[in-house]
């Protein structure tokens, strides 16, 4: 099993969050879940809900499963292989997409095709639930995250954060209407988005 510190530290803050906007049941898509520390804690804190991990990394794929296998939990479903720069997803409904750390550790093909996929599998209604850190208008960037950036721009120069005022508008062309932005710990974001009438 692979273990991400940063998941440790803010998958209950998420829950917390997320506690506050989950609909009664349904399914949840996690998109490049990583090591399967959230839908772990998730499948624990909301028994509701189906969770449905997935990631395009074998590693993650193979750690995901193994954390599925060893809490048994009904409701925690065997992880997806899912590329979401692909033209469809494995997945046709769910009524929840989740994607956290993701945005910002990839080109922005991908935060594309989180968007267009998203809006493909969400009903009406449904929550697209993004975390990360993000540069935001008129508000400063911490040092701390302008640090990360140029870390994550010197591995990969197409990575890094993503204005959040391009991630909205990106979204609202896809039917996602911005609900939410809620402060996080370490100055990372909550961001909320539900699929409007298609």
């Amino acid at each position: 099993m692979l273990s991400s510190p940063a998941a440790l530290r803010n998958r209950q803050p998420i829950a917390n969050v997320l506690a506050d906007h989950l609909p009664a049941s349904g399914t949840a898509l996690m998109i490049a879940e990583g090591s399967g520390e959230h839908a772990e804690r998730f499948a624990q804190c909301f028994p509701a809900i189906r969770w449905l991990p997935s990631d395009p990394d074998p590693a993650a794929l193979a750690s995901i499963a193994a954390r599925q296998r060893a809490l048994g939990l009904a409701n925690l479903l065997p992880p997806l292989a899912l590329d979401v720069t692909a033209a469809s997803w494995p997945v046709t409904r769910a009524e929840v997409v989740t994607c956290i750390n993701m945005v910002h550790i990839s080109p922005w093909a991908a935060t594309e095709g989180l968007l267009a996929g998203a809006a493909r599998v969400l009903p009406a209604g449904g929550l697209l639930y993004l975390y990360g850190p993000y540069r935001r208008q008129g508000v400063p960037t911490a040092p701390s995250n302008e640090a990360f950036d140029d870390s994550l721009k010197a591995r990969d120069p197409r990575w890094g954060l993503r204005q959040l005022e391009e991630v909205i508008a990106l979204a609202d062309g896809h039917g996602l209407q911005h609900t939410q932005t809620v402060p996080m710990p370490a100055n990372n974001l909550s961001v909320l988005f539900r699929r409007t009438q298609p």
